[in-house]
């Protein structure tokens, strides 16, 4: 896994094998990166990146300057391997062992970025219950944006909120927003 802009440019981070993650692809980083680039001041944001697996996003964040950034993830292994990475950066990312669904009940933040990326096999219903608790509950600032990446043979355009989507190999970024 590589850091692919900002500060931590170029920085290889090797995951023990034994968390169950599938991070994110360079390639579709840079490609949702370019796109939150053109719409976003990274030092003004508040991040929250759920399932977080390795942190691979949670680290190109802070690789661009943002500073507050939350990172959760049910398995311990994950979370430990995140904070310290973190730690190794000098980076600041709290990290929270949580079930994302739990964790979205239990929080009364407001975030600019809500990046969430379950596992592949999640249903669209699944996602549903993601976009439905975030908009609920008004976790996401008025110009914030929730990001779900997913399998390509996952469907989300149907769902309140929906914006639009971005495939980029076998990832799909959908994006949501406030009307």
């Amino acid at each position: 896994m590589r850091i692919i802009s900002g500060k931590y440019r170029g920085k290889c981070l090797v995951a023990p094998k034994r968390l169950p993650v599938r991070p994110t692809t360079d390639m579709a980083k840079e490609g949702l990166f370019n796109i939150l680039n053109n719409r976003y001041f990274f030092n003004e944001l508040n991040v929250l990146d759920l399932f977080t697996g390795t942190g691979n996003i949670s680290y190109e964040f802070a690789s661009r300057g943002v500073l507050h950034i939350t990172a959760v993830d049910q398995n311990a292994h994950c979370v430990r391997f995140v904070a310290q990475t973190a730690a190794s950066l000098g980076s600041e990312i709290k990290t929270v062992k949580s079930d994302a669904l739990r964790f979205l009940h239990d929080t009364g933040q407001t975030f600019d970025i809500i990046f969430a990326d379950p596992p592949y096999a999640f249903t669209a219903k699944e996602c549903e219950k993601i976009v439905e608790a975030i908009f609920k509950k008004d976790l996401l600032s008025q110009d914030g944006l929730l990001i779900i990446e997913h399998a390509p043979q996952t469907d989300l355009c149907y769902l309140p909120h929906f914006q639009e989507s971005r495939k980029y190999g076998s990832s799909v970024f959908s994006f949501f927003g406030w009307e």
